[in-house]
């Protein structure tokens, strides 16, 4: 397929927002407990507002994607049987519960909800509710994906996982930043689950990556003509110039180019983060934390391209074979 860079930003961009609040929710939740040392409501105003940010530009750089962006409401109708349209409905509502988990937090505003006498009650019951949300839509990004049979790089739980793990692990790296500026109490506890999630995430994908190696296409010049002989031979493509299907279906890269992007992604996103966290716990720095970060997204830029690159579509059988 042809990568389009308007939804690689989009759902690497959606992953650290999602991330970055589950963080934030996760520690205030366990400070209710006193796991956690308990923070000022600004610190989780602030970032949730901007968990939001990146929820933000996710949305702005989908709009590049669409031919009419002025028709995009439309995409929600189909609710029923789209995944595309399910994401279109669970984004604005994730945003809408960030935007009011963090309004909550910065005002202060509690209430004994269920008569327990713990504190921020009604910014948890919000959370909670974030939480249900945000996973919601990280299915439903995966799923446009996923669910596509005939694409069988995609067609597999392990593109929900990987959607999810690496979106975390990214949140979770912009949290201990973020927490080694503002709350370096929970520096600890935000950069240990990013180096867990980043190792998961590791581990996940290099499982796609063995899986989709081993695939056997179930599409053939035979299929695709309903004639069974063993020597058919395709002569022309039918056209002596570009058109939608062989600019939008196919990458139109090397294999060479697209094995160095996967060794790229592979470095960027998992062994060097993982040492600048490790690094970066150990001096406590908020340069080397934020420098994880930055790494890991830039090197999620070149996943998310591999992994849109790397389905394979049935048509590129007619269209690319023969040129």
């Amino acid at each position: 397929m042809h990568p389009a860079f308007s939804v690689i930003f989009l759902t690497t961009l959606l992953g650290v927002g999602q991330g970055l609040f589950l963080a934030l929710f996760s520690s205030q939740a366990y400070s209710v407990v006193d796991v956690l040392p308990a923070q000022s409501g600004n610190f989780y105003a602030l970032g949730a507002f901007i968990a939001l940010v990146f929820l933000i530009g996710g949305l702005i750089s989908s709009v590049f994607h669409l031919g009419r962006p002025e028709r995009a409401w439309r995409a929600a109708a189909k609710w029923r049987t789209s995944w595309l349209s399910r994401e279109v409905i669970a984004l604005p509502i994730t945003m809408a519960v960030i935007a009011l988990y963090a309004l909550v937090n910065w005002l202060g505003i509690d209430a004994d909800l269920y008569g327990l006498g713990i504190p921020n009650q009604l910014a948890l019951s919000v959370g909670a509710f974030g939480v249900v949300a945000t996973l919601a839509l990280f299915v439903c990004t995966a799923m446009i994906y996923a669910a596509i049979k005939f694409l069988q790089e995609w067609a597999s739980p392990l593109t929900v996982v990987n959607y999810f793990v690496l979106g975390t692990a990214s949140g979770f790296a912009f949290a201990t930043a973020y927490a080694a500026l503002n709350a370096p109490d929970l520096v600890p506890f935000y950069g240990g689950w990013a180096i867990t999630l980043t190792v998961a995430g590791l581990l996940t994908r290099i499982a796609s990556l063995l899986r989709n190696a081993r695939i056997k296409q179930i599409s053939s010049i035979q299929t695709a003509i309903g004639v069974r002989h063993n020597t058919i031979r395709q002569g022309a493509m039918g056209m002596m110039g570009g058109s939608y299907n062989t600019r939008e279906y196919f990458h139109g890269r090397t294999a060479a180019f697209l094995k160095s992007v996967k060794w790229i992604f592979l470095v960027l996103v998992f062994p060097i983060p993982l040492l600048l966290l490790w690094a970066g716990l150990a001096q406590n720095s908020p340069a080397l934390l934020m420098l994880a970060f930055s790494v890991q997204y830039i090197g999620l830029l070149f996943e998310r391209w591999f992994f849109f690159a790397q389905a394979n579509h049935p048509q590129n059988l007619y269209y690319q074979v023969v040129g």
